[in-house]
């Protein structure tokens, strides 16, 4: 939970072309761009080093000081990274009050994954939600919300109802709906057991085909006679 905040410094900027952009970012600076808040957008550019270990350190809440001026509370809206060398190239970050709650999205991390007896025993532990919408006061967001796994078996399901939040977090998703992770039998099992119950049901339709030929049999033999 982001109990402290972490400064930043950048410097405005007049929002360029592409070419601009580039060199920027050649010389070791990343554009961003402030919003929100009642006030006017700005555009400014920050040392991406120092960047990368405010938005690490911070957890939600970034103090960021503009051309050396009084800091304000800030959150990080959206990133923007490098499709192959996956660097950030461009953040969004949105002016907030410490009084206020926002919304954000967090990190759903499971662990004892390795220790589920279902999946000691071959099954597929699959994890369809990655990340959870949530409301809380800006200092309250937690970095990421954990959920142990180490005790399911083969067809259990874990849905979001299932899990323990921070106090002062609200989840916001579907608390029916949303599933979080499964634990389904071994791929090769699960297909042995459909080709079992197709095979299965083969045989049942040849029997029941069978059982209409020897019925028409007979009605002819009886009407023979």
């Amino acid at each position: 939970m982001a109990t402290t905040t972490t400064k930043l410094d950048v410097t405005s900027r007049t929002a360029g072309g592409s070419r601009a952009t580039r060199r920027l970012r050649r010389s070791g600076r990343v554009p961003g761009v402030l919003y929100g808040g009642g006030g006017d957008s700005v555009s400014f550019d920050a040392d991406a080093r120092e960047l990368r270990l405010a938005l690490a350190s911070s957890g939600a809440v970034l103090d960021l000081s503009v051309d050396g001026a009084k800091a304000t509370p800030v959150v990080l809206k959206e990133t923007q990274r490098d499709p192959v060398r996956g660097e950030t190239v461009h953040v969004d970050l949105l002016r907030v009050r410490l009084d206020q709650a926002i919304h954000a999205v967090v990190p759903l991390e499971l662990t004892g994954t390795e220790d589920a007896p279902g999946v000691k025993e071959g099954g597929v532990l699959e994890q369809p939600t990655r990340e959870l919408n949530v409301e809380a006061l800006p200092t309250a967001i937690p970095e990421s919300i954990v959920h142990d796994v180490g005790e399911m078996q083969i067809g259990d399901q874990i849905g979001l109802a299932d899990i323990a939040i921070p106090e002062g977090v609200a989840l916001l998703d579907d608390l029916e709906e949303t599933v979080l992770a499964t634990l389904s039998p071994p791929r090769l099992q699960a297909e042995v057991e459909e080709e079992i119950e197709s095979e299965t049901e083969l045989v049942g339709e040849g029997a029941e085909d069978g059982d209409a030929e020897d019925a028409g049999s007979e009605d002819s033999s009886s009407g023979g006679e």
